[in-house]
Protein backbone atom coordinates (compact mmCIF):
# COMPACT_ATOMS: atom_id res chain seq x y z
CA UNK A 1 0.00 0.00 0.00
CA UNK A 2 2.75 2.39 0.84
CA UNK A 3 4.51 1.58 -2.60
CA UNK A 4 1.20 2.42 -4.10
CA UNK A 5 0.99 5.21 -2.42
CA UNK A 6 4.47 6.18 -3.44
CA UNK A 7 3.96 5.46 -7.22
CA UNK A 8 0.87 7.55 -7.12
CA UNK A 9 2.29 10.52 -5.49
CA UNK A 10 5.53 10.43 -7.80
CA UNK A 11 3.40 10.34 -10.86
CA UNK A 12 1.34 13.52 -9.40
CA UNK A 13 4.05 15.47 -9.06
CA UNK A 14 5.56 14.39 -12.61
CA UNK A 15 2.43 15.81 -14.45
CA UNK A 16 1.91 18.86 -12.10
CA UNK A 17 6.07 19.66 -13.01
CA UNK A 18 5.38 18.92 -16.91
CA UNK A 19 2.21 21.74 -16.73
CA UNK A 20 4.03 24.08 -14.92
CA UNK A 21 6.90 23.69 -17.50
CA UNK A 22 4.77 23.89 -20.21
CA UNK A 23 3.06 26.88 -18.38
CA UNK A 24 6.11 28.74 -17.98
CA UNK A 25 7.67 28.58 -21.31
CA UNK A 26 4.28 28.84 -22.86
CA UNK A 27 3.96 32.69 -21.26
CA UNK A 28 7.61 33.24 -21.71
CA UNK A 29 7.80 32.61 -25.99
CA UNK A 30 3.77 34.11 -25.79
CA UNK A 31 5.14 37.09 -24.11
CA UNK A 32 8.18 37.80 -26.47
CA UNK A 33 5.99 36.72 -29.66
CA UNK A 34 3.32 39.13 -28.77
CA UNK A 35 6.20 41.94 -28.38
CA UNK A 36 7.33 41.13 -31.30
CA UNK A 37 3.93 40.32 -33.27
CA UNK A 38 2.03 43.67 -32.09
CA UNK A 39 5.62 45.81 -33.29
CA UNK A 40 5.03 43.66 -36.33
CA UNK A 41 0.94 44.94 -36.76
CA UNK A 42 2.24 48.29 -35.71
CA UNK A 43 4.99 48.27 -38.73
CA UNK A 44 2.31 47.01 -41.19
CA UNK A 45 0.21 49.32 -40.78
CA UNK A 46 2.19 52.43 -41.02
CA UNK A 47 3.58 51.08 -44.28
CA UNK A 48 0.25 51.01 -45.38
CA UNK A 49 -1.26 54.02 -44.11
CA UNK A 50 2.60 55.86 -45.88
CA UNK A 51 1.50 54.51 -49.02
CA UNK A 52 -2.13 55.40 -49.08
CA UNK A 53 -1.22 58.77 -47.60
CA UNK A 54 1.51 59.19 -50.55
CA UNK A 55 0.56 56.93 -53.59
CA UNK A 56 3.84 57.69 -55.76
CA UNK A 57 5.47 55.41 -52.83
CA UNK A 58 3.86 52.18 -55.50
CA UNK A 59 6.42 53.30 -58.29
CA UNK A 60 9.02 52.09 -55.67
CA UNK A 61 7.52 48.21 -55.69
CA UNK A 62 10.92 47.36 -58.26
CA UNK A 63 13.09 48.69 -55.66
CA UNK A 64 11.10 47.54 -52.92
CA UNK A 65 11.81 44.04 -54.84
CA UNK A 66 15.31 44.34 -55.33
CA UNK A 67 15.98 44.86 -51.55
CA UNK A 68 13.60 41.83 -50.65
CA UNK A 69 15.76 39.87 -52.78
CA UNK A 70 19.29 41.25 -51.61
CA UNK A 71 18.14 41.18 -48.20
CA UNK A 72 17.40 37.03 -48.53
CA UNK A 73 20.57 36.64 -50.54
CA UNK A 74 22.28 38.44 -47.95
CA UNK A 75 21.38 36.42 -45.12
CA UNK A 76 21.45 33.12 -47.00
CA UNK A 77 17.52 32.02 -46.19
CA UNK A 78 16.13 31.87 -50.06
CA UNK A 79 13.45 29.35 -49.82
CA UNK A 80 13.02 29.58 -46.09
CA UNK A 81 8.91 30.35 -45.46
CA UNK A 82 6.31 29.18 -44.03
CA UNK A 83 6.81 25.26 -44.93
CA UNK A 84 10.23 25.33 -43.24
CA UNK A 85 8.25 26.03 -40.14
CA UNK A 86 5.96 22.75 -40.75
CA UNK A 87 9.14 20.89 -41.43
CA UNK A 88 11.01 21.87 -38.47
CA UNK A 89 8.13 20.72 -36.11
CA UNK A 90 7.78 17.56 -38.74
CA UNK A 91 11.26 16.72 -38.86
CA UNK A 92 13.23 18.44 -35.91
CA UNK A 93 14.60 20.34 -39.22
CA UNK A 94 16.57 23.68 -37.87
CA UNK A 95 14.67 27.07 -38.64
CA UNK A 96 17.61 30.32 -38.66
CA UNK A 97 17.18 32.47 -36.22
CA UNK A 98 17.70 35.35 -38.62
CA UNK A 99 14.44 34.33 -40.44
CA UNK A 100 12.31 36.23 -37.35
CA UNK A 101 13.81 39.68 -38.68
CA UNK A 102 14.04 38.53 -42.23
CA UNK A 103 10.33 38.03 -42.55
CA UNK A 104 9.46 41.01 -40.60
CA UNK A 105 11.29 43.79 -42.45
CA UNK A 106 10.52 42.14 -46.09
CA UNK A 107 6.44 42.04 -45.03
CA UNK A 108 6.72 45.23 -44.36
CA UNK A 109 8.17 46.88 -47.38
CA UNK A 110 6.25 44.59 -49.12
CA UNK A 111 3.14 46.24 -47.71
CA UNK A 112 4.47 49.72 -47.90
CA UNK A 113 5.27 49.31 -52.17
CA UNK A 114 1.70 48.01 -52.63
CA UNK A 115 1.66 44.34 -52.94
CA UNK A 116 -0.77 41.97 -52.29
CA UNK A 117 -0.08 40.00 -49.33
CA UNK A 118 -1.36 39.26 -45.57
CA UNK A 119 0.91 39.22 -42.15
CA UNK A 120 -0.18 36.02 -40.97
CA UNK A 121 2.81 33.85 -42.78
CA UNK A 122 5.19 35.94 -41.43
CA UNK A 123 3.40 35.05 -38.22
CA UNK A 124 3.90 31.60 -38.45
CA UNK A 125 7.23 32.35 -39.29
CA UNK A 126 8.30 34.92 -36.89
CA UNK A 127 6.41 32.80 -34.33
CA UNK A 128 7.84 29.56 -35.33
CA UNK A 129 11.49 31.22 -35.33
CA UNK A 130 10.95 32.78 -31.78
CA UNK A 131 9.52 29.35 -30.55
CA UNK A 132 11.96 27.37 -32.17
CA UNK A 133 15.14 29.65 -31.09
CA UNK A 134 13.81 29.87 -27.54
CA UNK A 135 13.87 26.02 -27.20
CA UNK A 136 17.12 25.84 -28.24
CA UNK A 137 18.25 28.54 -25.87
CA UNK A 138 16.54 26.38 -23.06
CA UNK A 139 17.83 23.18 -24.36
CA UNK A 140 14.69 21.57 -24.78
CA UNK A 141 15.54 18.05 -26.21
CA UNK A 142 13.78 16.74 -29.69
CA UNK A 143 10.57 15.51 -28.70
CA UNK A 144 9.82 19.07 -26.71
CA UNK A 145 11.74 21.63 -30.04
CA UNK A 146 8.51 21.02 -31.66
CA UNK A 147 6.18 22.22 -29.34
CA UNK A 148 8.06 25.25 -28.12
CA UNK A 149 7.93 26.25 -32.13
CA UNK A 150 4.30 25.39 -32.13
CA UNK A 151 3.94 28.01 -29.30
CA UNK A 152 5.41 30.49 -30.78
CA UNK A 153 3.51 30.22 -33.97
CA UNK A 154 0.32 30.47 -31.49
CA UNK A 155 1.51 33.21 -29.58
CA UNK A 156 2.73 35.57 -32.73
CA UNK A 157 -1.04 34.48 -34.69
CA UNK A 158 -3.13 35.63 -31.85
CA UNK A 159 -1.40 38.64 -31.33
CA UNK A 160 -1.88 39.87 -34.55
CA UNK A 161 -5.39 38.76 -35.41
CA UNK A 162 -6.83 39.15 -31.76
CA UNK A 163 -8.07 35.27 -32.10
CA UNK A 164 -6.55 33.28 -29.05
CA UNK A 165 -8.62 30.08 -29.60
CA UNK A 166 -8.24 30.04 -33.35
CA UNK A 167 -4.58 30.74 -32.88
CA UNK A 168 -4.04 27.66 -30.53
CA UNK A 169 -6.11 25.36 -32.29
CA UNK A 170 -4.71 26.25 -35.92
CA UNK A 171 -1.13 26.44 -34.88
CA UNK A 172 -1.92 22.61 -33.33
CA UNK A 173 -3.67 21.43 -36.83
CA UNK A 174 -2.24 22.69 -39.51
CA UNK A 175 0.99 20.34 -39.25
CA UNK A 176 -0.48 17.01 -39.26
CA UNK A 177 -4.24 17.34 -40.38
CA UNK A 178 -6.03 14.32 -38.99
CA UNK A 179 -3.89 14.48 -35.75
CA UNK A 180 -3.99 17.20 -33.38
CA UNK A 181 -0.74 17.59 -30.72
CA UNK A 182 -2.92 17.45 -27.48
CA UNK A 183 0.52 17.80 -25.93
CA UNK A 184 0.82 21.05 -27.08
CA UNK A 185 -2.55 21.88 -26.26
CA UNK A 186 -1.37 23.85 -22.95
CA UNK A 187 1.59 25.39 -23.99
CA UNK A 188 -0.51 27.19 -26.77
CA UNK A 189 -3.06 28.09 -25.21
CA UNK A 190 -0.73 30.04 -22.74
CA UNK A 191 1.29 31.37 -25.19
CA UNK A 192 -2.01 32.53 -27.58
CA UNK A 193 -3.12 34.31 -24.37
CA UNK A 194 0.18 35.99 -23.25
CA UNK A 195 0.26 37.09 -27.03
CA UNK A 196 -3.16 38.23 -26.93
CA UNK A 197 -2.41 40.29 -23.47
CA UNK A 198 0.36 41.63 -24.86
CA UNK A 199 -0.55 42.77 -27.74
CA UNK A 200 -4.06 44.37 -25.78
CA UNK A 201 -1.22 46.24 -23.72
CA UNK A 202 0.61 47.29 -26.43
CA UNK A 203 -3.17 48.91 -28.27
CA UNK A 204 -3.74 46.72 -30.78
CA UNK A 205 -6.96 45.83 -31.56
CA UNK A 206 -8.52 42.42 -32.42
CA UNK A 207 -9.73 41.64 -36.21
CA UNK A 208 -13.92 41.52 -35.40
CA UNK A 209 -16.54 42.16 -37.66
CA UNK A 210 -19.56 42.94 -35.86
CA UNK A 211 -23.58 43.39 -37.10
CA UNK A 212 -23.19 40.77 -39.81
CA UNK A 213 -26.53 39.54 -40.47
CA UNK A 214 -27.41 35.96 -39.21
CA UNK A 215 -30.67 34.47 -39.99
CA UNK A 216 -32.88 32.00 -38.00
CA UNK A 217 -31.63 28.06 -38.45
CA UNK A 218 -33.96 26.55 -40.76
CA UNK A 219 -33.63 24.07 -43.97
CA UNK A 220 -33.84 26.42 -46.62
CA UNK A 221 -31.18 28.34 -45.50
CA UNK A 222 -29.21 25.85 -44.53
CA UNK A 223 -29.14 24.15 -47.98
CA UNK A 224 -28.11 27.79 -49.45
CA UNK A 225 -25.18 27.86 -47.27
CA UNK A 226 -24.35 24.09 -48.32
CA UNK A 227 -24.39 25.06 -51.87
CA UNK A 228 -22.42 28.76 -50.84
CA UNK A 229 -19.91 26.34 -49.12
CA UNK A 230 -19.24 23.94 -52.27
CA UNK A 231 -18.86 26.61 -54.68
CA UNK A 232 -16.56 28.57 -51.98
CA UNK A 233 -15.02 25.22 -51.97
CA UNK A 234 -13.30 25.71 -55.52
CA UNK A 235 -13.09 29.43 -55.36
CA UNK A 236 -9.77 27.97 -52.77
CA UNK A 237 -9.08 25.47 -55.25
CA UNK A 238 -8.50 28.24 -57.67
CA UNK A 239 -6.95 30.34 -55.33
CA UNK A 240 -4.11 27.88 -53.82
CA UNK A 241 -3.22 26.69 -57.53
CA UNK A 242 -3.36 30.09 -58.92
CA UNK A 243 -0.34 31.36 -56.53
CA UNK A 244 1.54 27.95 -56.40
CA UNK A 245 1.23 27.99 -60.23
CA UNK A 246 2.33 31.74 -60.42
CA UNK A 247 5.34 31.08 -58.51
CA UNK A 248 6.58 27.81 -60.46
CA UNK A 249 6.15 30.24 -64.00
CA UNK A 250 7.64 32.69 -62.75
CA UNK A 251 10.54 30.49 -62.31
CA UNK A 252 10.72 28.57 -65.00
CA UNK A 253 10.24 31.80 -67.59
CA UNK A 254 12.37 34.17 -65.64
CA UNK A 255 15.57 32.29 -63.89
CA UNK A 256 16.76 35.52 -62.41
CA UNK A 257 14.82 36.32 -59.34
CA UNK A 258 16.48 39.95 -59.75
CA UNK A 259 14.70 39.85 -63.20
CA UNK A 260 11.39 38.14 -61.97
CA UNK A 261 11.16 40.87 -59.08
CA UNK A 262 11.07 43.36 -61.15
CA UNK A 263 9.23 41.79 -63.99
CA UNK A 264 6.46 41.44 -61.30
CA UNK A 265 6.72 44.60 -59.63
CA UNK A 266 6.03 46.53 -63.38
CA UNK A 267 3.21 44.22 -64.28
CA UNK A 268 1.40 44.88 -60.52
CA UNK A 269 1.83 48.68 -61.09
CA UNK A 270 0.07 48.51 -64.04
CA UNK A 271 -2.92 46.52 -62.97
CA UNK A 272 -2.75 48.84 -60.05
CA UNK A 273 -3.58 51.90 -62.08
CA UNK A 274 -5.83 49.96 -63.88
CA UNK A 275 -8.23 48.97 -61.28
CA UNK A 276 -7.47 51.86 -58.65
CA UNK A 277 -5.50 50.09 -55.68
CA UNK A 278 -8.33 48.44 -54.18
CA UNK A 279 -6.11 45.32 -54.03
CA UNK A 280 -3.01 46.33 -53.47
CA UNK A 281 -1.85 45.25 -49.32
CA UNK A 282 -4.09 43.16 -47.40
CA UNK A 283 -7.56 44.53 -48.34
CA UNK A 284 -9.18 44.55 -44.80
CA UNK A 285 -11.03 47.54 -45.68
CA UNK A 286 -12.48 46.00 -48.52
CA UNK A 287 -13.51 42.77 -46.36
CA UNK A 288 -15.01 45.09 -43.96
CA UNK A 289 -17.62 46.55 -47.07
CA UNK A 290 -18.26 42.74 -48.36
CA UNK A 291 -19.39 42.04 -44.74
CA UNK A 292 -21.82 44.97 -44.97
CA UNK A 293 -22.98 43.63 -48.28
CA UNK A 294 -20.75 45.37 -50.55
CA UNK A 295 -18.75 44.53 -53.01
CA UNK A 296 -17.38 44.23 -56.72
CA UNK A 297 -18.85 41.13 -57.99
CA UNK A 298 -15.16 40.63 -59.62
CA UNK A 299 -13.13 41.59 -56.78
CA UNK A 300 -12.24 37.90 -55.51
CA UNK A 301 -10.67 37.01 -59.29
CA UNK A 302 -8.94 40.52 -58.97
CA UNK A 303 -7.40 39.52 -55.74
CA UNK A 304 -6.41 35.75 -56.60
CA UNK A 305 -4.39 37.80 -59.99
CA UNK A 306 -3.07 40.05 -57.50
CA UNK A 307 -2.05 37.52 -54.73
CA UNK A 308 -0.50 35.35 -56.61
CA UNK A 309 1.68 37.59 -59.32
CA UNK A 310 2.96 39.00 -55.46
CA UNK A 311 3.84 36.09 -54.23
CA UNK A 312 4.94 34.01 -57.18
CA UNK A 313 7.42 36.82 -58.03
CA UNK A 314 8.88 36.96 -54.69
CA UNK A 315 7.46 39.66 -52.65
CA UNK A 316 6.49 38.15 -49.31
CA UNK A 317 3.70 38.19 -46.71
CA UNK A 318 0.75 35.89 -45.69
CA UNK A 319 -1.31 34.41 -47.60
CA UNK A 320 -4.48 33.95 -45.15
CA UNK A 321 -5.56 37.64 -45.15
CA UNK A 322 -6.18 37.59 -49.02
CA UNK A 323 -8.20 34.18 -48.83
CA UNK A 324 -10.52 36.16 -46.56
CA UNK A 325 -10.46 38.92 -49.11
CA UNK A 326 -11.22 36.33 -52.07
CA UNK A 327 -13.63 34.76 -49.31
CA UNK A 328 -15.59 37.64 -48.17
CA UNK A 329 -15.99 38.94 -51.69
CA UNK A 330 -17.00 36.00 -53.73
CA UNK A 331 -19.19 35.01 -50.76
CA UNK A 332 -21.16 38.76 -50.51
CA UNK A 333 -21.93 38.26 -54.68
CA UNK A 334 -22.81 34.58 -54.72
CA UNK A 335 -24.67 35.19 -51.37
CA UNK A 336 -27.19 37.65 -53.71
CA UNK A 337 -27.38 35.27 -56.32
CA UNK A 338 -28.54 32.53 -53.66
CA UNK A 339 -30.74 34.40 -51.69
CA UNK A 340 -28.50 34.72 -48.90
CA UNK A 341 -28.11 38.42 -47.40
CA UNK A 342 -24.35 39.65 -48.95
CA UNK A 343 -23.23 40.39 -45.79
CA UNK A 344 -23.58 36.76 -44.29
CA UNK A 345 -22.94 35.52 -47.28
CA UNK A 346 -19.32 36.94 -46.99
CA UNK A 347 -19.15 36.07 -43.77
CA UNK A 348 -19.61 32.31 -45.00
CA UNK A 349 -17.63 32.98 -47.79
CA UNK A 350 -14.43 33.93 -45.81
CA UNK A 351 -14.47 30.72 -43.44
CA UNK A 352 -15.16 28.81 -46.36
CA UNK A 353 -12.08 29.82 -48.76
CA UNK A 354 -9.94 29.66 -45.35
CA UNK A 355 -10.81 26.38 -44.57
CA UNK A 356 -10.62 25.40 -48.00
CA UNK A 357 -6.81 26.69 -48.49
CA UNK A 358 -5.33 25.98 -45.11
CA UNK A 359 -7.41 22.49 -44.42
CA UNK A 360 -8.07 23.48 -40.98
CA UNK A 361 -11.70 23.05 -40.49
CA UNK A 362 -11.82 22.78 -36.28
CA UNK A 363 -9.24 26.14 -36.44
CA UNK A 364 -12.15 27.40 -39.07
CA UNK A 365 -14.82 26.87 -36.74
CA UNK A 366 -13.26 28.38 -34.13
CA UNK A 367 -12.50 31.41 -36.45
CA UNK A 368 -16.04 32.35 -36.82
CA UNK A 369 -17.02 31.90 -33.47
CA UNK A 370 -13.75 34.87 -32.87
CA UNK A 371 -14.62 36.97 -35.82
CA UNK A 372 -18.39 37.27 -36.25
CA UNK A 373 -19.70 35.87 -32.72
CA UNK A 374 -21.49 32.19 -31.30
CA UNK A 375 -24.55 33.31 -33.68
CA UNK A 376 -24.56 31.27 -36.55
CA UNK A 377 -22.64 28.41 -35.29
CA UNK A 378 -24.33 25.41 -37.41
CA UNK A 379 -24.49 27.49 -40.62
CA UNK A 380 -20.55 28.10 -40.04
CA UNK A 381 -19.90 24.50 -39.00
CA UNK A 382 -21.76 23.15 -41.98
CA UNK A 383 -19.43 25.71 -43.83
CA UNK A 384 -16.11 24.87 -42.53
CA UNK A 385 -17.36 20.67 -42.92
CA UNK A 386 -18.13 20.87 -46.68
CA UNK A 387 -15.46 23.24 -47.82
CA UNK A 388 -13.11 21.22 -45.83
CA UNK A 389 -14.51 18.53 -47.77
CA UNK A 390 -14.64 19.24 -51.39
CA UNK A 391 -11.68 21.21 -51.63
CA UNK A 392 -9.82 18.46 -51.78
CA UNK A 393 -6.07 17.36 -51.25
CA UNK A 394 -5.34 21.18 -52.40
CA UNK A 395 -3.13 23.37 -49.63
CA UNK A 396 -1.48 26.33 -49.36
CA UNK A 397 1.24 24.79 -47.21
CA UNK A 398 3.30 22.41 -49.14
CA UNK A 399 4.90 20.61 -46.08
CA UNK A 400 1.63 20.24 -44.71
CA UNK A 401 0.32 16.40 -44.56
CA UNK A 402 -2.99 14.92 -44.38
CA UNK A 403 -3.08 11.88 -42.37
CA UNK A 404 -6.59 10.81 -43.23
CA UNK A 405 -8.22 10.81 -46.13
CA UNK A 406 -11.64 12.85 -46.78
CA UNK A 407 -13.68 10.30 -48.03
CA UNK A 408 -13.18 7.44 -46.20
CA UNK A 409 -11.59 6.18 -42.63
CA UNK A 410 -8.21 5.68 -44.08
CA UNK A 411 -4.88 6.60 -43.21
CA UNK A 412 -3.03 8.05 -46.28
CA UNK A 413 -0.61 10.38 -44.92
CA UNK A 414 -0.05 12.26 -48.09
CA UNK A 415 1.00 15.89 -48.44
CA UNK A 416 -1.23 18.67 -49.81
CA UNK A 417 -1.08 19.42 -53.55
CA UNK A 418 -0.06 22.47 -55.23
Amino acid sequence: MKTYLSDKCTAMLRYCGALAKWMLVGALIGSVGGFIGSAFHMGVDFATTLRLNHPWVLYLMPVGGLAIVGLYKLTKTEGKGTNAIIESVHFGANVPAILVPVIFLATVITHLVGGSAGREGAALQIGGGIGHSAGKLLRMGEKDLPLATLCGMAGVFSALFGTPLTATVFALEVISVGVLYYAGLVPCITASMMGYVVSHLMGVAPTRFRGVPIPRLDVVTMVKVTALAAAAAVVSILFVRALHLTEKGAEKYLKSPWLRIVAGSAVLIGLSLLTGGDYNGAGMDVITRATAGEADALAWVWKIVFTALTIGVGFKGGEVVPSFFVGATFGCFAGGLLGIDPGFGAALGLIAVFCGAVNCPLASMVLSMELFGGRGLLYFAMTCAVSYALSGYCGLYSSQTILYSKLRAEYINLRTKE
